[in-house]
């Protein structure tokens, strides 16, 4: 069993498309979080292939397999017979915290160690990139997947070619337990289909459209910025950054946001939160708001408009095999 975590983006979200990155160089700042995509995989009596997600499948190869991701890995690892595979997870999918990404490296990770090889976080990460972005031609970043395989609070500055340089974000312990404090995330219970909105940036940006192009410039220099705060431990700072995304975010991708969305969010600037953002690429899903007040004040607020809390912490191991007999 493997198992790969969930992240929150702290900065610079979306600059890590290729359709950005590969014209201006991307910079994002993402933490791990102590949520997981679990992978299992066993020698099955039987031959062929059994994946259970969503739904079973069970087909004698991997051409067979109907779930995209599953299929690519299979084909990218190399043949497997006789082999069942199961995956869990702590929170549902399509909620912007990157579940595709932990998904796909927990399942390449996981097939690795099957067949008994050790393979390194950047190996994972790569190969979880290509698979999105070139095999699936899916209109996502390098982050969500650099982030499941290394763990931790990091900065990933992406080169136009594409290589990433994966640099620990300098901040106290003090200063991290500040943090988790003050940085909260509830479910909006609002599930949502992130390519639709991504696929829509990345035509723009590819189109070259002033708007989008300047506003993902704007979002690279706020991701450089928030970096630099959470070092000096400005945290309050960090939080007005937030708030800075949210806006060009949503003067860049007006999808990004919903007359509902804008609701909670002004709710939440009304009753203590120094900003915030909805997680991944909009529409639905998670929020994070930084809350250096009273943040029982606006929890109950929140939950009462229906809203629920999460708690969590900061992980620094990345995947990681679980459990092997």
């Amino acid at each position: 069993m493997t198992r790969a975590p969930l992240r929150v983006t702290l900065g610079g979200g979306g600059t890590d498309l290729p359709s950005y990155y590969s014209i201006y160089g991307g910079f994002s700042v993402t933490g791990a979080i102590d949520k997981y995509v679990y992978l299992l995989s066993h020698e099955r009596f039987d031959p062929g292939l059994r994946i259970s997600y969503s739904k079973t499948e069970i087909v004698p190869q991997a051409d067979d397999v109907e779930h995209p991701i599953v299929k690519e890995a299979l084909k990218l690892i190399g043949s497997f017979d006789h082999l069942e595979l199961m995956s869990v997870a702590d929170l549902p999918a399509r909620t912007g915290l990157g579940s595709s990404g932990s998904f796909t490296v927990a399942l390449l990770n996981v097939l690795h160690a099957s067949r008994g090889e050790h393979v390194p976080p950047s190996i994972l990460a790569e190969e979880a990139c290509d698979i999105a972005i070139e095999r699936l031609h899916e209109p996502s970043g390098k982050q969500d997947e650099y982030t499941a395989a290394f763990g931790g609070i990091n900065s990933y500055t992406i080169a136009m070619d594409g290589t990433v340089r994966v640099s620990p974000v300098r901040i106290s312990k003090a200063a991290i337990s500040e943090l988790e404090s003050e940085l909260l995330l509830f479910y909006s219970g609002i599930t949502r289909e992130s390519r639709i909105i991504l696929e829509s940036q990345r035509k723009a940006a590819v189109a070259g459209k002033p708007d989008t192009v300047e506003g993902l410039h704007r979002i690279k220099q706020i991701g450089i910025d928030s970096r630099n705060a959470l070092e000096a431990g400005d945290l309050k700072g960090f939080g007005r950054l937030l708030h800075e995304h949210w806006r060009t975010k949503k003067a860049m991708t007006p999808e990004t946001s919903s007359p509902e969305i804008d609701a909670i969010y002004e709710l939440a600037i009304k009753n203590g939160a120094t900003g915030g953002k909805i997680m991944g690429a909009g529409g639905g899903g998670f929020f994070m708001f930084h809350c250096d007040t009273d943040r029982r004040k606006l929890t109950e607020v929140l939950e009462k408009h229906g809203l629920r809390r999460m708690s969590y912490r900061f992980e620094y191991e990345g995947s990681k095999t679980v459990f092997n007999i």
